[in-house]
């Protein structure tokens, strides 16, 4: 019997983890938004995936 892969993906708990409001809810995750935001990225959060139709 073989191991399962590590990314089993989940898009709640991907959202729940990486998103805006976990991002916004700490000082660091702040300091993230602020530094994306300063490079010019497209997609801050991976929260803001179902805007953008190319990314599906």
């Amino acid at each position: 019997m073989s191991t399962k892969r590590t990314y089993q993906p989940k898009r709640i708990k991907r959202i729940r983890k990486f998103g805006f409001l976990a991002r916004m809810s700490s000082a660091g995750g702040r300091n993230v938004l602020k530094n994306r935001r300063r490079k010019g990225r497209h997609a801050l959060t991976v929260a803001e995936e179902r805007k953008f139709t190319q990314n599906r």
